[in-house]
This record gives structure tokens, C-alpha cells and sequence, in this order.
């Protein structure tokens, strides 16, 4: 987590602090500052360094949050926040992990009955006790006693947004290191899940006790769990990395091992048993002549190990991409040569999924523009919020704004300047029913039209199903995004018949999408394949509320590859040209 993700989170739970108890306005100051602290180029600490002048430059935030954001450099912590925390000692991020419990219900559940942690919140539904607070019912306990396990659950794994760029800094801080010949993830962050446990690093080397004691001394670390002679753990933003080396004529066994899934590792494994040979972390040997091959890990003649490709080429095997490695087939595939060939990350041409400060979004028309020019796309779409249920704080665009944007866009197409094709569209709405709550004439206009559902996420899956179906029929609507409207660890969204949604959308040539907001990551890899199946395109989007959130297309495009998509299935992998015609058609 760099140190600017760091302060938002802070500013985020002031903000959510002061709305618990009761403050008015201050908490949406405190969460715009929080955004654009987040987005914000420059380094933070940096700023802070400069003074609280330097920070007040970041647009949106005040003279009072810079002199606070001063405050928590020089003194590790912002004095009015410790205050708060005092004044309200619940652990106000597991508590609104709930759906359906905001900061606002945090504080009177603390007020009325004490309540400060999940344990708690759980015991007073059971009792009954939260319907006899004023402003609440029977009705509002039973929807948070039902909520409190998934809340629960999702607290124990990360989101894969945050998981990675800690993996990251992790892995570059590895590589640098002299003693270092090789430096992987593995685990579940390495297979690209949308959760993951911890984070796993298998490095390569001669050496022990150097790396061991460098890796506790990694400055990101907040602190050490344990230290071993080949093994550690710390602890960083909040997440357990786990280290451990090996050989170097290992390191392949051992990446294909800790890699993972176990399902796939034991498909792989009782196709070396079928050969005599024997797999496990240490390598690939050959036991045939052995009496025993139990006898010991490294028992027989070690034929493979050193990388993992060979040991899959051993066994007679493609290589099997990671994201892949589920036990869904694979294996066979990959023995008859026949694993699909994965769309990557470079071959996006364009995002048809972004939104401006039309609507939601914290930058311009242009700016948005000039950032899709600046990583070579060949396409990018302006698609802000229409107007609509679900959409908060009024920020959707009615038809008359819709059309207003219309000139909008040209303008910033124009001052831009850029080679690169400029979809004008909006992210429309889809009711309980299905229906497109913008009217036709204007989705007509359009050039793209992404329709998502945003509210009735609790629906059952006939109606959900049937809900969907309607919406990827309507004549104007080119891509379903975000299917489910899930949110990773908050809410578990709609769960439609997926075989049954995608059939339709492949018949009525509409694209669904991958939204690689790692907040969603929907559709996930299963609904990925179905799609592929039935013959439909996938739109691999950002869901962009600022230029840095489109570096987020390689979470969707991982997701993508988890559904075995190839480029050619994937709609912005195309040419503009080739995009206009999908649009078009």
C-alpha cells in the first residue's frame, strides 16, 4: 500500500467516524480529499514534507485535513481521529462490512446497546435487541443477522486489488537483492482469484539467513510474524506475506506446487504416478527402478525441477497458464496440446467502460481522454451514470444532460487532439424487471450503450435471470456490465441462471463484461467460460472513475483468462474499426 492509499484510508475512516456520530457535511469532504489524496501523482510524504501549504494543492483538500495529514507524518497519528476513536471505540470497518449497516447505524447501535464488534452485533440480533432501538424493526435485524456471516467470512480473506500491489512491491524489493536468482508468487494471488488467503513468494538461492534477514527488514513490512532459516513472515497493510527459499534446481517443482490448486496439483501428480515417475515440491523424478517410492521425497532420478515448464513438458504437457490450474480441464488440454492461447494485457486496444465528472468520476472529458491516448489505446468510451435506480447522491445524467454531454465530448475530442477513437455512450440502468430506465430515442443516439444493474440486488435467481435476459435483449444495449453487481467482501449480488444469460447474450450479440474493478471482477472466470461457450464476446472494462483506475484493466483481463478467453473473444482487443462494427451490428 503506498503511503497515499495509506492517508486516504485514514481521511476514509474519519469521515466514516464523524458520520457515526452524527456530523453533517465535514464527512463528504473528508472522503472527496480522500479520492483525490488517493489518485494525487505526487507521493504524499513528500508534500507533507513541504508543508501543509503543499498539501492544500491537492484539489479538495481543505487547509484543515492538510494540516492534519501534516500532523499524522510528524506524529504518527492525527489527534481529532484518536479522539474519535475514543468517543466511539467499534471497530467501525467490520461493523459496516454488514450490508446494509452504514457509519450512521454504527453509532446508534453503540449508543443504544454498546455494541463494537461483530461478536456483538450477532448476539443483540439473536436477542432481539436491535428491533427495540428507535429507527429500526424486525425486519432491519433479520436483514443484518443474515448479512453478519458473509461479512464475516469476507473479513478473513483480501480482495485481490489489495493483495497484489503489496505482492508486487514485495517481489521488486526480492529481485534487488543480490543472494536472489529467482523471485515468484504463488498460491491463490498467482492463479489471479479475486481472494486470496495471504500472500505467498517462493525465491530461489544458494543463501538462507541473508535473504531471511533482509526480508524482515523490507521497509514496508509492519512488523515480523516468525524467521526461520529458510522460511518468514510479516506482516504489511494488513496482510501476511509468507517467504519461503528453496534451491535453484527446485524452484520450478516448488512453483508448481505451492502454486496450486490442490485439485490441479493432484490431476498433475497422478499423471506422473501413471508414468513411474513421482512429483512433489523437491521435482520430478523418475521411480521406476525404485522399491520404494515413498521411501523419501527425492527418491529416483530427478528428471525435472528446475523450471516449471519442464516439469509440464516432462509429464507430456503444454504449460498450464496459472489462472487456469482448477482442475476444470486443463490437464486434458494441455496433454492434447489443446490449452486456449490467453488474451494478455498489452492487446487491449481501448476501455468502453469509464466514467468523468459528468457523473461520478473525479476528472474531465479530456483528462480521461488524454489518459486512454497516453497507454497507445486505440478507443475509449465515455460512459457516465444515467440517471436511475441505485444511483446515489443524484450524479446519473437524464436524457436532456445525455445530450448535452454529446457536444461535451466532441469539444474535448477536438481540444485533445489524439489519435484515438472516442465512443460517446452511457452506463445505463436496469430495473428489478429488466427494463432500460433511459429512454429509447436517446440509447438510440448513442454510440454504446453498457447496461448494469445497480439496485434490487437481493432478488431471487428466477427473477434475476429473467431480469437479465430482458436487459441484454434490448435492441440498444451493446454490453451487460458488472452482471451480479457484486462487491467483493461487502455484498454478494444477484445470482442469476448464468448458462441461461449468456445464451441470450450471445444470441442477441451483446458483449458481457469483465469489470476489472478488483472491487468487482464481474464476471468472474466461471461466467467467463460459459460465455465463451455459448458463443458471446467478452468486454474486458475498467469501470474508470479516474485516469489511474485504468491500470486496473490487467485484474480484468486475468479474470478473463481464468474463463479461458482468448483475444479474439474479447470485444476491446479489437480495432476501433472492428469495434464500431460490433457496436453497429
Amino acid at each position: 500500500m503506498s503511503r497515499n492509499d495509506e492517508v486516504a484510508a485514514l481521511l476514509e475512516e474519519f469521515a466514516d467516524r464523524l458520520e457515526a456520530t452524527g456530523v453533517e457535511y465535514k464527512p463528504t469532504a473528508y472522503r472527496r480529499a480522500a479520492e483525490n489524496v488517493r489518485e494525487h501523482t505526487a507521493p504524499i510524504e513528500n508534500l507533507a514534507g513541504e508543508g501543509e501549504d503543499a498539501v492544500a494543492e491537492i484539489d479538495r483538500v481543505g487547509d484543515a485535513i492538510a494540516s492534519k495529514i501534516v500532523e499524522y507524518f510528524e506524529t504518527g497519528e492525527i489527534e481529532e481521529l484518536e479522539a474519535l476513536r475514543s468517543e466511539l471505540p467499534a471497530d467501525i470497518g467490520a461493523l459496516t462490512a454488514v450490508e446494509g449497516v452504514g457509519p450512521k447505524t454504527v453509532g446508534s447501535l453503540y449508543e443504544a446497546l454498546g455494541i463494537t464488534t461483530l461478536d456483538e452485533l450477532e448476539e443483540a440480533a439473536e436477542a432481539e435487541q436491535i428491533r427495540e432501538v428507535s429507527g429500526f424493526g424486525a425486519k432491519t435485524e433479520e436483514n443484518i443477522l443474515e448479512n453478519i456471516p458473509f461479512a464475516r467470512e469476507a473479513r478473513k480473506r483480501t480482495r485481490l486489488g489489495d493483495a497484489r500491489p503489496v505482492a508486487d512491491a514485495a517481489l521488486s524489493y526480492l529481485d534487488d537483492l543480490d543472494a536472489v536468482a529467482s523471485a515468484e508468487v504463488c498460491g491463490s494471488i498467482r492463479r489471479w482469484k479475486d481472494t486470496i488467503g495471504d500472500v505467498d513468494l517462493l525465491v530461489a538461492s544458494d543463501a538462507r539467513e541473508p535473504i531471511v534477514e533482509a526480508f524482515t527488514e523490507w521497509p514496508e513490512a509492519d512488523a515480523t510474524i516468525e524467521a526461520g532459516t529458510g522460511k518468514a513472515s510479516v506482516r504489511a497493510s494488513g496482510t501476511r506475506v509468507d517467504l519461503r527459499i528453496v534451491d535453484g534446481g527446485e524452484f520450478g517443482a516448488a512453483l508448481q506446487y505451492f502454486t496450486g490448486s490442490r485439485a490441479h496439483n493432484v490431476a498433475v501428480r497422478n499423471r506422473a504416478i501413471d508414468r513411474d515417475l513421482k512429483l512433489n515440491e523437491y521435482g520430478l523424478f523418475d521411480v521406476s527402478e525404485v522399491e520404494d517410492p515413498d521411501a523419501g521425497q527425492r527418491v529416483g532420478e530427478r528428471v525435472a525441477g528446475e523450471t516449471e515448464d519442464g516439469v509440464y513438458e516432462a509429464l507430456d504437457m503444454e504449460p498450464v497458464p496459472p489462472e487456469l490450474r482448477e482442475d476444470n480441464g486443463e490437464v486434458a488440454a494441455a496433454a492434447a496440446g489443446e490449452l486456449p492461447d490467453l488474451v494478455e494485457t498489452e492487446e487491449l486496444r481501448g476501455d468502453l467502460h469509464t466514467h468523468t465528472d459528468w457523473s461520478d468520476g473525479g476528472f474531465s472529458i479530456a483528462e480521461m481522454i488524454e489518459a486512454a491516448a497516453e497507454r497507445g489505446y486505440d478507443a475509449h468510451a465515455v460512459t457516465d451514470h444515467a440517471a436511475g435506480p441505485g444511483i446515489f447522491g443524484n450524479t446519473g445524467l437524464d436524457e436532456a444532460e445525455i445530450a448535452e454531454q454529446a457536444e461535451a465530448v466532441t469539444d474535448a475530442v477536438d481540444a485533445v487532439d489524439a489519435d484515438i477513437e472516442v465512443f460517446h455512450g452511457i452506463e445505463a440502468n436496469i430495473d428489478a424487471e429488466g427494463a432500460i430506465t433511459t429512454d429509447d430515442e436517446t440509447l438510440a443516439d448513442l454510440d454504446i450503450v453498457v447496461a448494469s444493474p445497480h439496485s434490487a440486488l437481493g432478488q431471487d435467481p428466477d427473477a434475476a435471470t429473467e431480469r437479465l435476459i430482458r436487459a441484454v435483449e434490448h435492441p440498444h444495449v451493446d454490453v451487460l456490465g458488472h452482471p451480479t453487481g457484486r462487491i467483493i467482501n461487502s455484498r454478494p449480488g444477484i445470482a442469476p441462471d448464468v448458462e441461461a444469460v449468456v445464451a441470450a447474450a450471445a444470441d442477441a450479440g451483446t458483449a458481457i463484461e469483465v469489470n476489472a474493478n478488483p472491487a468487482r471482477l464481474d464476471a468472474d472466470g466461471d461466467t467467463v467460460r460459459a460465455a465463451i461457450d455459448a458463443g458471446a464476446t467478452i468486454a474486458v472494462d475498467t469501470d474508470a472513475h479516474s485516469p489511474r483506475e485504468l491500470d486496473n484493466a490487467r485484474y480484468g483481463v486475468h479474470t478473463a483468462r481464468r474463463g479461458w478467453a482468448e483475444t479474439a473473444d474479447v470485444l476491446n482487443a479489437r480495432s476501433s474499426d472492428e469495434i464500431r462494427a460490433f457496436l453497429d451490428g
